[in-house]
């Protein structure tokens, strides 16, 4: 059985699944990059941007955040994920406003803050403006930040970058609803001056306060909306002198509230997230997968390295430390010794010992308990 809650923000839509409680929660639900595949097709699985985990913490946090975009990878971050995350544990555990939460993410703390009005307010923290941290091979220009030009599909763009604990580039144009974005973003994702490939912003300015712009996010192509992609957006701009350090920037999906604050150097993003809906999924759709589980991230910071690399066995031999994020999209690469068989022993033990009615049951109380704490949140004025 897999239990999840679908919410989203701006239309960037993300699967919840709570596994604050597990014993062991880097096996959990049994997810690999096959099933997060299948779950985010939009025509034979629930469909979403990708799926989000909310986890036991392990440096001192109040819990860990893993998120999985749609193609079976594993970025470090993402704002609109991470507000759609605290909006979903405050409807589970009824929260009230001014509560925060410390998620530990692979971006490092990130601290979200529920508002009177239902929108999240996060310290993003402070952005990356050094080449090695974004990461990318542009070198620091005379705006103190990653610039140049790039060459994609025979045109030269002039860009900068900066990171939010995942890599970001940006290129401020006349007019965004111009902009060949299938191709460019799909190009740029991939530029080798991007050793971890990156999201792509195109932005246009209409005020200092107010942007406008389209986004490429790397592993989910286009999507309404970035709140990362929204902030590094906000900081490459200032920085290139375009907008002021508090501004409205207008995405597909609606707008976002950035604000680079000058005494910490902390970048704050405000905007909304919303509930969808609350489901089971069938077990016939997680049946034959097979390859192997989304292991634990390494412990890295940005810029985190995502190839398979070459390491010594105890015998001698080369084995390889391989990240399933990556490496076993396609299908597993060790079936005789999968990580995972254990968990998915389990999860087959649970389908054969209880009937589809018992396995409703059990979410139907759990979602029940959500959808009261919604519908008292909603009805009350003062909340």
């Amino acid at each position: 059985m897999l239990q999840f809650s679908k919410y989203q923000g701006l239309g960037n839509d993300f699967l919840l699944l709570d596994g604050r409680d597990l014993a062991e929660p880097d096996q959990a639900f049994g997810l690999t990059p096959a099933l997060v595949q299948r779950l985010c097709d939009r025509r034979f699985g629930v469909g979403g941007d990708g799926v989000i985990l909310a986890l036991p913490p392990r440096e001192g946090g109040e819990l860990r955040m893993r998120i999985f975009n749609a193609d079976g990878s594993e970025p470090e971050m993402c704002g609109n994920g991470i507000r759609c995350l605290a909006r979903f544990l405050a409807d589970s555990d009824g929260d009230e406003p001014g509560r925060r939460w410390q998620i530990e993410t692979l971006a490092g703390r990130i601290v979200p803050e529920l508002q009177a009005d239902g929108q999240i307010r996060v310290d993003m923290g402070t952005p990356f403006l050094q080449p090695e941290a974004v990461p990318t091979t542009l070198a620091v220009g005379p705006e103190g930040l990653p610039q140049g030009e790039l060459e994609v599909g025979g045109q030269r763009l002039a860009v900068a970058a900066a990171g939010m604990g995942n890599p970001h580039v940006v290129i401020p144009v006349a007019d965004v609803a111009a902009i060949d974005l299938a191709t460019l973003g799909a190009a740029l994702e991939v530029h080798p001056a991007f050793p971890a490939r990156t999201n792509v912003h195109f932005v246009q300015v209409l005020s200092p306060t107010q942007l406008v712009m389209r986004v490429w996010e790397r592993g989910a192509g286009p999507t309404l909306a970035c709140g990362t992609g929204a902030c590094a957006t906000l900081v490459a701009c200032h920085r290139l002198g375009l907008c002021e350090a508090a501004a409205c920037l207008d995405l597909p999906g609606g707008p976002l509230w950035i604000h680079w604050d000058a005494a910490s150097d902390h970048v704050f993003m405000t905007g909304p997230a919303e509930a969808v809906f609350d489901a089971v999924v069938a077990p016939s759709l997680l049946g034959d997968i097979t390859d192997a589980p989304a292991e634990a991230p390494p412990e890295a910071g940005p810029g985190v390295s995502l190839e398979v690399k070459p390491e010594a066995a105890p015998n001698g031999a080369v084995d390889c430390a391989i990240d399933c994020a990556v490496a076993c999209v396609n299908g597993c690469l060790r079936p005789e010794a999968c990580a995972s068989a254990e968990a998915r022993a389990r999860v087959a033990e649970l389908l054969s010992g209880h009937s589809l009615d018992d396995l409703l049951a059990i979410a139907t109380n759990s979602q029940d308990q959500r959808a009261r704490a919604r519908s008292d949140r909603d009805g009350d004025p003062a909340r």
